[in-house]
C-alpha cells in the first residue's frame, strides 16, 4: 500500500513563490579576472620585461647612438677618411668651446730624453681655426672621421655575417632535428668535422687565396660561425617536435617544411633573436682581430680593428690616437652582450630565477 507523505509545517511548502530574478550572484566571474593581464599579449609581456631591465635599455640606447654616429659621423668634420694633410700630422684633440675649459685644447705632453714638455701644434703652426676633435694620425688624417667610418664598416660586417649565420644555422639545425635518424647523423657529423678545424686556419687560408675585403671577411665569418646557431635550433626542435600542436598539424596533413617553419620556428624566435645578439659582438671581435694581424680591410678603407693596428705603433708617443677606436669597440661589444642578456631574460623570465 502506498503511503502518502505529508510535508511538515514550516518547510518548503510554507515558502513563498520564488522567481529566478529574486536571486543575484554575489560577484560575477569577470570580477575575478585581471583585466590588465588578460589584455596583454606575449610580445607586450616581453617588451614590459625588457623595459624593466635598465641595463639592457641603456645598452640599446648606446648602440643606437653609435649607429647614428656611424651613419652621420664621417660627414660632420668635413674631411674624408682617406684624405691626408702631412703638415697637420699628430695633432692632439681640439674641440671648439670645450677648449676654453683647458681640456681638449690641442696641448700634448711629449716625453723626450731631456724631459717632458707641453706642445701645441695648432699654435706653433698658426692654425687657430683648425680643429681635430679626436686628433690626427701620423699621416695627417682625421681620426674622428676614420673612427666613425671604421665603426660603419665593422658594424656592417658584423650584422651581415650574423644575419647570414642565423639563417644558415637556423635552417640547418631545424631540418636536422626534425627528420632525425640517419639524416640527423650525417648532418651532425659534418658539423663536428667543420667545428674540428681551427677557425683561424680556415679564415687565414681563405684570405690568403682571395683578396681581402668586406665580402671576403663576411664569407670567412660565415664558414664557421653558424654552428652555434644550428645547435640551438636543433635542440629546440628535438624538444618541440613531439608536442601536441606538432602532432595535430601532422595529423591534419601538414608537410614537413610547413611544420618546421610555420609551427616550430615561431615558438623559438626568442632564442634565435637572443643568439643573434650574442653573435654580433663575436663577429666584431673576430673582424678586429683579423684586421689587427693584417688580414682585414685593405687600405685606404678602415675598420675598428685596422685603426687599432695602425695606431698601436704610436701608442707610447701619441696615446690619444688609439683611445677612440678602442673605446667605441669596447662599448659595442659590452652593449650588445648586455642587450642579449636582457632579451634572454625577457623571452624566458625563468632564467632570472635560476
Amino acid at each position: 500500500m502506498n503511503q502518502v507523505q505529508t510535508i511538515p509545517a514550516g518547510t518548503r511548502a510554507d515558502l513563498p513563490d520564488l522567481r529566478p530574478e529574486d536571486f543575484t550572484l554575489r560577484s560575477s566571474r569577470e570580477d575575478h579576472l585581471d583585466a590588465n593581464f588578460a589584455s596583454q599579449g606575449y610580445w607586450h609581456d616581453v617588451l614590459h620585461r625588457f623595459v624593466s631591465n635598465k641595463g639592457a635599455v641603456i645598452a640599446l640606447a648606446l648602440i643606437l647612438i653609435i649607429v647614428v654616429m656611424a651613419v652621420i659621423g664621417p660627414s660632420l668634420s668635413g674631411r674624408s677618411y682617406s684624405s691626408q694633410t702631412l703638415s697637420e700630422k699628430n695633432f692632439a684633440p681640439r674641440i671648439p668651446v670645450i677648449e676654453n675649459l683647458g681640456i681638449f685644447n690641442g696641448d700634448e705632453v711629449l716625453t723626450t730624453t731631456t724631459g717632458s714638455r707641453v706642445v701645441n701644434e695648432y699654435e706653433e703652426k698658426g692654425l687657430t681655426d683648425t680643429y681635430y676633435w679626436f686628433g690626427s694620425d701620423t699621416l695627417g688624417r682625421d681620426i674622428f672621421t676614420r673612427v666613425w667610418e671604421g665603426t660603419r664598416v665593422s658594424l656592417g660586417i658584423a650584422i651581415v655575417s650574423a644575419v647570414i649565420n642565423m639563417t644558415i644555422g637556423m635552417c640547418y639545425g631545424l631540418i636536422s632535428g626534425y627528420f632525425g635518424g640517419w639524416v640527423d647523423t650525417i648532418m651532425q657529423r659534418f658539423v663536428e668535422i667543420n667545428n674540428g678545424i681551427p677557425r683561424l686556419v680556415i679564415v687565414t687560408l681563405l684570405l690568403l687565396v682571395v683578396k681581402p675585403g668586406f665580402t671576403t671577411i663576411v664569407i670567412a665569418l660565415v664558414i664557421t660561425e653558424w654552428i652555434n646557431m644550428s645547435r640551438i635550433a636543433r635542440a629546440e626542435m628535438l624538444k618541440l617536435k613531439e608536442q601536441e600542436f606538432v602532432l595535430a598539424s601532422r595529423t591534419l596533413g601538414a608537410g614537413s617544411f610547413l611544420i618546421i617553419f610555420k609551427e616550430v620556428l615561431p615558438n623559438i624566435i626568442g632564442q634565435i633573436i637572443t643568439q643573434l645578439m650574442f653573435s654580433i659582438p663575436t663577429a666584431i671581435f673576430t673582424e678586429a682581430f683579423l684586421s689587427f694581424v693584417g688580414l682585414g680591410i685593405p687600405v685606404p678603407q678602415c675598420s675598428l680593428g685596422s685603426l687599432i693596428s695602425e695606431t698601436f705603433n704610436s701608442f707610447t708617443t701619441h696615446p690619444y690616437q688609439i683611445v677612440p677606436p678602442i673605446v667605441v669597440m669596447s662599448l659595442l661589444m659590452l652593449c650588445f652582450n648586455m642587450l642579449a642578456d636582457g632579451l634572454r631574460e625577457a623571452f624566458d623570465p625563468k632564467l632570472k630565477e635560476m
